[in-house]
């Protein structure tokens, strides 16, 4: 078997690298190992950027059309007696042009919605359940059940996630770092009124609520390391109530959840590559970082990685510049804005993860200065969309301590939009030119 392309790994950055491959006259050839659809929570909030990628393939209305659209995520402290204490706004709305929102979408229908476009070309072939076992010469070794066989091609991508394969043949190591929480995850229903995502928390408890389509809400619960197996002794009614209490919102509709085995474990781990690219390899998602779960980082980063890797091939085989050394300019791109969210999302943890009154405190300071000051505002907003980045500074630092003012002119529209992410610093090589 030949192609152009090799991607191992069809999930939902290994999808959408193929569809922006083949919509581009791209051979491609993708390995997905599993055969029915993963059993584990994945990713399901999309943030801007990834929206106006899927613009630029022709998804967006099938992918709008199946989710449910996110303005804003409510903050809300709670005191000891679990009465609101304060309460903050991240709002998307802050964000000028057409992508101004987040969404929520089932996993398993997102894949479905990419795999479904990138069937519709005769150069894209999926081959379901099958597993790459590693590499040879210009070769990907496969297994489709007791079958071996090897595809060829002139440049190997994985998307394979935590354990890749093909970052293990690049002989690149990642080193991770754990966190001193887990989190419980599942879905139930909601009320149709409840379109918003909240964030709440106590100076020792998290709840993260984000609404789903079709009347269901995806919930993520803090907890302690080791505390899930004792928690699966009690009965379903005190999960209920550890939800209830935090969220009266909920109640009467979490009590429609009745097993424990509907509830996963999520163990959050953050790392980084030290390198995306090697020879003609590179990965992408989490095969090259894994970031805290706080706003469905991980699979928007594997959204943006696929974007830049793919618009770079393709440009590649369009000029016949296929030196695979032009592929470092996909680690070019993405390495210091991945670096950045990764970081954002580790503080964003850290905040959450010590359950003590001095923290609570300085958490809800930092939200109350956030949602005040219109530049930290659109900020916090810029850096979670994905759409360009903006570091904060000194004085912004003293201004979230109190020890500053707030400032309270707005920036214009237009100042804001230069903050965004431009084609030429998206792909650079298009005017710098490829070997």
């Amino acid at each position: 078997m030949k192609t152009d392309v090799f991607i191992g790994g069809g999930g939902i950055g290994g999808l959408t690298l193929a569809l922006k491959l083949v919509q581009r006259g791209i051979d491609v050839v993708l390995a997905e190992r599993m055969a029915v659809k993963a059993p584990t929570y994945k990713g399901e909030l999309l943030q801007p950027k990834s929206m106006q990628i899927f613009d630029s393939l022709g998804v967006y209305k099938k992918i709008c059309d199946r989710s449910n659209e996110i303005k804003v995520l409510d903050m809300l402290e709670l005191s000891s007696s679990l009465q609101v204490k304060d309460q903050a706004f991240m709002d998307y709305s802050v964000l000028p042009g057409k992508y101004s929102a987040a969404y929520m979408m089932h996993h398993e229908e997102l894949k479905s919605v990419i795999l479904k476009a990138a069937c519709e070309y005769e150069n894209f072939h999926y081959l379901k359940g099958t597993a790459c076992k590693g590499y040879g010469e210009n070769t990907a070794l496969l297994q489709k059940g007791t079958e071996k066989f090897e595809v060829e091609a002139e440049f190997f991508f994985g998307a394979e996630g935590r354990s890749s394969v093909t970052r293990k043949a690049m002989e690149i190591e990642v080193k991770q770092t754990t966190y001193n929480h887990h989190f419980l995850t599942v879905t139930f229903p909601r009320a149709e009124n409840f379109t918003d995502g909240q964030i709440i928390s106590t100076y020792n408890r998290f709840l993260g609520l984000f609404p789903l389509p079709d009347s269901q809400v995806r919930s993520v619960y803090l907890i302690p390391p080791g505390d899930y197996k004792e928690l699966k002794e009690k009965p379903i009614s005190h999960f209920h109530k550890l939800y209830t209490d935090l969220a009266p919102a909920v109640d009467g509709y979490v009590q429609q959840l009745t097993d424990w085995k509907k509830i996963q474990l999520m163990i959050p781990v953050m790392y980084h590559a030290d390198s995306y690219v090697k020879g003609n390899k590179a990965i992408i998602g989490d095969a090259s970082h894994a970031v805290h779960p706080m706003a469905g980082e991980g699979m928007n980063m594997a959204i943006q990685d696929a974007d830049i890797l793919g618009e770079l091939t393709a440009d590649m085989f369009k000029e016949e510049k296929k030196d695979e050394s032009n592929l470092k300019w996909y680690e070019t791109v993405r390495y210091k804005r991945a670096d950045h969210v990764i970081q954002l999302s580790h503080l964003a943890a850290l905040a959450y993860s010590f359950p003590f009154k001095p923290v609570s405190y300085i958490r809800q300071r930092t939200f109350e200065r956030m949602e005040e000051d219109p530049i930290l505002h659109f900020k916090q907003m810029l850096n979670v969309s994905g759409l360009g980045m903006w570091k904060e500074n000194v004085r912004d630092r003293f201004i979230q301590g109190g020890i500053m003012p707030v400032r309270i002119k707005d920036l214009t529209k237009d100042t804001k939009e230069l903050k965004y992410y431009t084609p030429e610093e998206d792909y650079p090589w298009k005017a710098e030119g490829l070997r």
